[in-house]
Formats: structure tokens, sequence, C-alpha cells
């Protein structure tokens, strides 16, 4: 696989039992889809360590940090801090335009699109959905966010960042599949190498990473847990301080 998981922290104690915290690469399901068409992490993790549960999941095309359980108990454990929005959850991302408040809270509830299955938008008959946002850096015509979510509805954060105007970044459902090009950054004074024949995109896949999650193991300790930025996202964060 061309870009594999890390493993970023296993639990203390029981080697057998306890959690696993994984920084996912884009492009790997997190648990496997109906048709079994390809690997997920989930695969991955079982064949390394043995039966795992799933605690929470991230899209597709999400990078960043997810949790895994070894045990029932643990499984159990964290499910409940899921389902009481006690775990803190923070996602980074980069978004089209400059939100006009530099830090905000969006809070629209989240339903199924009728129209087009597996998509969502804001609707009143929706659920509950709270996001928080704030401006990291201006780069312009984008925006590097950081992004607190309250609930965990599917597609949460790329819901709301429509909702308001300012989609992520290569969103092909939310917002437009273009992919994120030099050349739109460097105008006139980008040059395509004599050995390409066309542009490689700095990025062609959704601009958003889990970034950062706290929550309390079974002995009652707070873990706070921290999954650095992908490659992808790095250069594209130093192209755009760069060409700005």
């Amino acid at each position: 696989m061309k870009n594999k998981p890390d493993i970023l922290a296993l639990s203390p104690g029981d080697p057998a039992g306890g959690w696993i915290a994984v920084n996912k690469p884009a492009g790997l399901l997190s648990i496997p889809d109906r048709e079994q068409s390809e690997p997920s992490l989930k695969d991955l993790l079982q064949e390394r360590y043995g039966k795992v549960w799933v605690v929470h999941r991230l899209d597709k095309m999400t990078s960043g940090l997810i949790l895994f359980a070894r045990d029932e108990a643990t499984h159990k454990h964290l499910s409940q801090q899921f389902e009481d929005r006690t775990v803190e959850k923070y996602y980074q991302g980069l978004v089209h335009g400059v939100p006009y408040q530099p830090e905000g809270s969006v809070d629209a509830p989240i339903m199924e699109n009728p129209a087009k299955k597996g998509t969502y938008l804001t609707h009143q008959k929706g659920k509950s959905s709270q996001t928080d946002f704030r401006v990291v850096q201006s780069y312009g015509r984008y925006a590097w966010l950081e992004f607190r979510i309250h609930t965990g509805r599917t597609h949460q954060i790329r819901v709301h960042m429509k909702h308001i105007g300012h989609p992520i970044v290569c969103d092909d459902v939310y917002g437009t599949a273009d992919p994120l090009l030099l050349s739109s950054l460097k105008g006139r004074k980008f040059k395509l190498s004599k050995s390409e024949e066309q542009e490689r995109p700095l990025l062609n896949r959704l601009a958003l990473h889990a970034w950062k999650i706290r929550f309390k193991d079974l002995s009652g300790e707070v873990r706070e847990l921290e999954a650095p930025l992908p490659k992808d996202l790095r250069a594209v964060l130093q192209q755009l301080g760069k060409w700005k």
C-alpha cells in the first residue's frame, strides 16, 4: 500500500487490550464497505493485532486520528463517551475563501439529502449539529481552519462549511472537485518543467485532517493524542505561505 497507516499510540497496560490510535492516510476506508471492494483500516489492524472494535469513523478521503478498541470493555467505555459527547475532537482543514469572523460556531441541523442518498444537507428537520471553527491562517483565496465538532454527524464539517459559504478544498460532494494547482497560486510566475507534459496538482483530495482527540481511558486518566499533518497538506501550506 502506497500510504500506510501510522500507529500513533497503544493503550498502556494489557498488551492484548485497550485501544489503538492510528493516523489514517487519505484514500483508505475506515471500515470495510458492503462490497468488500478494497482493504480497510480495520482489516489491516486485525491482520496485525487480531480482533478490533470500531469506535468511530473517518471519511475515506479524510486523513488523521482514529481510535479502535482491542477489547469489549474498552469499546463500551469509549463508545459511551462518544455518545455522551464528552470526547473532544479537533480537525484542521483548508477552505475556499476566508470567513468574515476569525472564529465562530455553526449550529445547523443536518439530515440525509432525500434527493441524493449518501449525501447530507442542513435542514430544520435534521439532527442537531454543532461545529466550532477558528481561522488559523488566511491565504487570501483560502484559509486554514481549526474545527471542533460537538456532535458526530456524517460529513458534518463538510456540510457546515458549505452552509456558511466556505467549502473544504477539493470536496467533490459539497464544493468542487477541482484540484489545487501551483499555477493558480503563482500565476504568471508559474512555468511547467520540461520533463512534464501536464501539471501535477498540489492537492487532489479532501483538504481535511482529524488532528487531535481527548478522552478518558478505563482508568479514568485523560488521554490527549495528536496526528501530525501528512506530507501533502504540509506541502500545500508551505506553498500557500510562499505565494499568498
